[in-house]
């Protein structure tokens, strides 16, 4: 499988740089008939677009995407899929490469500079070139057609935590989500945040965040016992993103405080006599399967590693130095991943569905 390709039968390839003429993705494998626009994709790359508020990174990209092949209209005179490659542009109109000038032979602490350089010979310094969060416009573009794939399917995140600040879960609203720049599913919490993330851009740092991703209507058995575990494909596309140092699926980390009887999600049969869990510590999946529980997740997103406080670092040349990195950056980017963790999670089950769909029949 190529480096730059995820999935399995519904497959996304991304390609292009932060500051180069575009970026763009090939969603390979959807099945054909599933009713699709640009507008409709358009508005989820619209809440992950950069430069909507003073807590995000200043870069003015409209974000616009383009369906390039993929969809034609049917009969009915609606734009649907026709089961061919289904290509994505998004052109890139700010870069400002000559921001990054003056580091294009030093290697800035938290960024990829140094690994790119072991690893390839040489590298896009103009805003981390292919390593940039730049490229996660086309997940967010590729989530939107995923999300149809599954009937019925809901995927939503939200802001759980910025730095060490939590959310009340007492106060839990979808509603409050798309109204604070935060994406915070908490009210109270978005005055608190406002004014940590002004302190901390002011001081010209940054810091990190811990995003929750929840699936409702995941048919129970997708995934499978072993190497094809749901929650293992979750783990692996959420850690994909950039920034993530953290992964947890329902309790997560914490279900080591747990006792067995705590953890163990007891079922019943509900007045419409079907299985009914009385908790979701498993995050809705059991054996690396699908259980028909919200599927639950979380991530963690580092602090921005492009902060304007000097570091510590060497040059291309192993010259002892230090950086302190200009330009336009978010002071906390664990923001704009919420989208991108949705896009995520959503590609992971409409490729299991139709995986599953694939082995046994159902769906």
């Amino acid at each position: 499988m190529s480096h730059n390709t995820f999935g399995h039968l519904l497959r996304l390839t991304t390609w292009g740089e932060s500051h180069g003429e575009a970026i763009g993705c090939v969603v390979d494998g959807c099945p054909p008939g599933i009713e699709i626009t640009a507008e409709e994709i358009q508005i989820f790359l619209d809440k992950r677009r950069p430069g909507q508020s003073k807590y995000t990174t200043q870069r003015k990209e409209p974000d616009t995407v383009k369906i390039m092949s993929g969809v034609f209209e049917d009969a009915r005179g609606k734009q649907v899929t026709t089961g061919a490659p289904i290509s994505l542009v998004i052109e890139n109109v700010d870069q400002r490469s000559k921001d990054y000038s003056d580091i294009k032979d030093t290697f800035r602490p938290g960024h990829a500079d140094f690994t790119y350089m072991e690893k390839y010979g040489i590298r896009d310094y103009r805003g981390g070139g292919r390593s940039s969060a730049r490229e996660t416009a086309m997940r967010v573009a590729a989530g939107a057609i995923a999300r149809k794939v599954v009937p019925g399917l809901s995927v939503r995140a939200a802001l759980v935590q910025m730095g060490p600040q939590t959310i009340n879960r007492e106060n839990w609203d979808w509603d409050q989500v798309d109204q604070n720049p935060f994406f915070s599913p908490d009210h109270q919490s978005v005055q608190g945040w406002a004014s940590y993330l002004d302190g901390i851009r002011k001081q010209g740092s940054s810091c990190g965040a811990i995003i929750e991703v929840v699936a409702e209507a995941v048919p129970a058995g997708l995934g499978a016992p072993i190497y094809g575990k749901l929650d293992q494909d979750i783990a692996s596309a959420l850690m994909s993103i950039n920034a993530v140092k953290g992964v947890e699926i329902g309790a997560g980390m914490g279900a080591a405080a747990l006792t067995g009887e705590e953890n163990a999600d007891e079922i019943r049969i509900s007045k419409d006599g079907k299985p009914e869990f009385l908790s979701n510590h498993a995050g809705g999946i059991l054996g690396g399967i699908s259980s028909g529980q919200p599927v639950v997740s979380r991530f963690s997103v580092k602090p921005t590693s492009s902060i304007l406080t000097p570091r510590k670092t060497i040059d291309a040349n192993g010259n002892e130095t230090e950086i302190s990195t200009k330009g336009r950056h978010d002071p906390c980017v664990g923001i704009r991943a919420v989208p991108i963790g949705e896009a995520m999670v959503a590609l992971v089950i409409a490729d299991h569905y139709l995986r599953h769909r694939a082995q046994t029949g159902k769906g």
